[in-house]
């Protein structure tokens, strides 16, 4: 079983009683919740300048898209992974090789997704490069 301990996570979740789920979740599973936000606005501040290195994304807060949270961690190059009940169908194109937990999930869901998403992230520079 991976090991998260020392991970350190941006969780953007609106639902308060999700978010203390999730929280708990991952504290299980050893990561560290750095911030944890509910509002676009509150969340677009924190990716620019939070150090972690996974952030678990709702993708509906409050009516408003996460996308633009997305992008600046994307641009900092920070992985991500997305939380929705409306499936992979619900993002952009440029979003579609994003890993996406589908709600409702267990730990085992969020563990695996975690660890696909942190293992991409380390294998990327090889796969950007070219051969």
């Amino acid at each position: 079983m991976t090991s998260f301990t020392g991970v350190r996570v941006l969780l953007i979740e609106d639902e308060g009683a999700i978010a203390m789920l999730i929280e708990e979740m991952l504290e299980d599973m050893g990561c560290t919740v750095v911030a944890s936000v509910a509002h676009l606005a509150k969340a677009l501040q924190v990716a620019n300048g939070v150090e972690v290195d996974v952030a678990v994304l709702d993708v509906n807060l409050a009516g408003e898209r996460v996308f633009p949270v997305a992008r600046i961690l994307r641009e900092r190059n920070i992985p991500f992974l997305f939380s929705t009940g409306y499936g992979v169908s619900g993002l952009p194109a440029e979003f579609a090789d994003c890993p996406v937990l589908h709600k409702p999930f267990a730990e085992v869901d969020l563990r695996l997704k975690v660890a696909l998403t942190l293992e991409y992230q380390a294998l990327k520079p090889a796969i950007d490069r070219p051969v």
